[in-house]
């Protein structure tokens, strides 16, 4: 027996007039009311973050240079994560716009991935990478400043950095691009177990997300193009005896 999902939004229940849309959407949690509109799969009320992706996904923009931004990292060799994320001071906002996710990698190769998107640029990370070990037993947090990561140790207050992460998101200072795919894809399946801990498994950007909210700002700096001027060049023009004739 064959079987296949088919992934539908209301746009494709035309029998459904606007007006009904607007009542069956008013009757609907905000937390579930992208799963019920536009299929996007829910936890429901075993969310973490009860905040529905539309509230805070945004299509990718250019954001000003002179933004400070940083990185978080989340290291392992199942799987190493980074979250990059810009922060806009006027209206303490923070734009996440890039990521990376990989697993099963040397450390070398991780860093040359994060040094690609600014080798300028300040990172935070998980500060159990100080005694956890890969397969020769190396301190991770000194391997990857000796690969070239300007790495700090974040704070991992677990409870009260998902406090602020939700906060945000409910007030609307976290945006984050929807080509972020592997941000999403957990965020979904991001959920406390029955006894209200938080499960540990596919949480990787998550941990990154915390650990930028409660960190990642303190660190953050612009980058060194801002400060760039344009040199312009003094043209001499050539001695011209007709114009000293006319001064005179």
């Amino acid at each position: 027996m064959t079987k296949f999902v088919v992934q539908a939004d209301w746009e494709s229940a035309p029998h459904l007039s606007p007006d009904a849309r607007a009542q069956l959407i008013g009757s609907y949690p905000p937390h579930e009311r992208d799963a019920r509109t536009r299929g996007i799969p829910q936890l429901g009320s075993g969310a973490i973050y009860p905040v529905a992706e539309s509230e805070f996904a945004i299509d990718p923009v250019e954001l000003p240079i002179y933004w400070p931004r940083a990185y978080a990292l989340d290291v392992g060799w199942n799987r190493t994560a980074a979250l990059w994320g810009c922060h806009d001071p006027e209206s303490d906002t923070t734009y996440f716009y890039s990521e990376y996710y990989r697993g099963q990698a040397e450390p070398a190769i991780h860093a040359a991935a994060i040094r690609a998107r600014g080798q300028w640029m300040n990172g935070v990370v998980d500060p159990a990478a100080r005694g956890r070990t890969q397969t020769d037993g190396a301190n991770l947090l000194a391997l990857y400043t000796d690969l070239g990561l300007r790495l700090s140790a974040a704070d991992n207050s677990v409870e009260a950095g998902l406090y602020d992460v939700w906060q945000r998101l409910s007030t609307g200072r976290i945006k984050v691009f929807k080509s972020l795919t592997n941000v999403f894809a957990e965020y979904r399946m991001y959920r406390r177990d029955d006894k209200g801990r938080p499960v540990k498994d596919g949480d990787h950007l998550m941990d990154c997300l915390r650990y930028f909210i409660r960190s990642g700002r303190e660190v953050a700096s612009v980058s060194p193009d801002a400060y760039a001027r344009p040199i312009v060049a003094r043209v001499e023009k050539p001695y011209d005896p007709f114009q000293d004739m006319l001064r005179n």
